[in-house]
């Protein structure tokens, strides 16, 4: 799994995981019961990743949505 995004912003996690489920790939969203841990605060951001052979194919489709999604393989920590 690559991950592709990483926001504190949910509606943005919700967008991208909508485009995503509607094309058919493949994702996993990672750190969504960290709240929890945080109180609710909304500190922590939620990670999205997708299979290594969709995350071009991902990342594009996230990119022309007018999500900010860094170059696959590059990381923004």
């Amino acid at each position: 799994m690559i991950e592709l995004l990483r926001t504190n912003d949910p509606v943005t996690v919700s967008f991208a995981e909508a485009l995503l489920k509607d094309a058919g790939i493949a994702y996993q969203l990672l750190d969504l019961h960290m709240s929890v841990v945080e109180g609710s605060l909304g500190v922590l951001p939620r990670r999205l990743a997708v299979r290594d052979d969709q995350a071009a194919q991902a990342r594009t489709l996230l990119v022309d949505a007018g999500i900010d999604v860094p170059p696959v393989g590059e990381s923004r920590g």
